[in-house]
């Protein structure tokens, strides 16, 4: 049934392509950039409501920020695609919030925070707005999405942040349009109606969008972890990002996809979040760690 739909959708936007293809480049690229809720469940609310909220204005949106802990150390989660703050309840739980003062942050059209619009360039600019209110911060970890703005706003200009984890994080931003281009089964004229739109939007070429761009010009040290088997992020690009940046350290996992649900990935980022800064990361880049 689902598939169907989907096909469906494709078939209206082809459709309307031929005979008004603005209006085709125009739902095409709410598809594109119009997340789907994902709707929080009691449980989720139980865990969040142990913090304190803030919320700050962005962008005619109101964004909905968590904490937890007063350390002297801080700690910047950011959720990935139709996700929010709870993704994060594992490793929360894990650190110890005498030592850290962690943050999490529902990005725009995500969680509790408002809107119904997100892209890369929103989310990173949301970022950098409230890293203006935070301060320096230890270590910032993001996954999928989530790292990919944050290595798009670093690659802009730096931030007074010390280390960085990348989970699960996409590699080109045409990977996003071919994602949607085979699921919707669009044309190639939709599809480049689709890509001019989004450009008009960013004022750039979709090509610019690239993990291993952003991190070309990276100093700040990092950790990627990215699964063999993650058939929405292609793993490649994490060979890619970690090959491009000069300090960064990859583990490889298996059979756990883009979510990357496992205690000892858990492990992995609550061990790399307590390495002291000024340890050296001894790394063979022409090798990876297996988890």
């Amino acid at each position: 049934m689902q598939k169907t739909i989907t096909k469906a959708i494709g078939g209206f936007l082809n459709t309307l392509a031929l005979v008004a293809p603005q209006t085709s480049a125009t739902l095409g690229f709410k598809l594109f950039c119009y997340p789907v809720r994902a709707k929080l469940k009691n449980h989720h609310a139980q865990f969040l409501t142990q913090a304190k909220v803030f919320t700050y204005d962005f962008d005619r949106n109101t964004l909905q920020v968590y904490k937890w802990g007063n350390g002297s150390k801080k700690i910047l989660f950011l959720h990935g695609w139709q996700s929010h703050t709870y993704r994060w309840k594992n490793y929360i739980e894990a650190i110890s919030k005498d030592e850290y003062t962690i943050y999490a942050m529902d990005a725009p059209a995500h969680g509790l925070s408002s809107g119904s619009f997100c892209t890369v360039p929103l989310y990173s600019s949301s970022i950098k707005h409230l890293l203006s209110k935070l301060g320096h911060i230890d270590t910032v970890v993001g996954h999928s999405i989530g790292g990919f703005s944050i290595l798009h706003l670093l690659y802009q200009e730096e931030h007074p942040i010390d280390k960085l984890v990348i989970m699960g994080a996409p590699g080109e931003a045409t990977d996003f349009l071919s994602f949607y281009k085979e699921t919707l089964n669009l044309s190639a004229r939709t599809t480049q109606l689709i890509k001019n739109k989004f450009e008009s939007y960013i004022n750039k070429p979709i090509e610019y969008y690239s993990s291993a761009r952003f991190a070309s010009t990276m100093i700040t040290p990092g950790l990627i972890i990215h699964d063999r088997h993650d058939d929405e992020a292609m793993y490649h690009y994490a060979e890619k990002l970690n090959s491009t940046w000069s300090n960064s350290k990859l583990i490889a996992t298996e059979n756990l996809g883009h979510n990357l649900k496992s205690a000892e990935v858990v492990a992995h980022v609550v061990d790399y979040i307590k390495e002291p800064l000024h340890t050296k990361q001894s790394v063979n880049k022409n090798n990876t760690v297996t988890a």
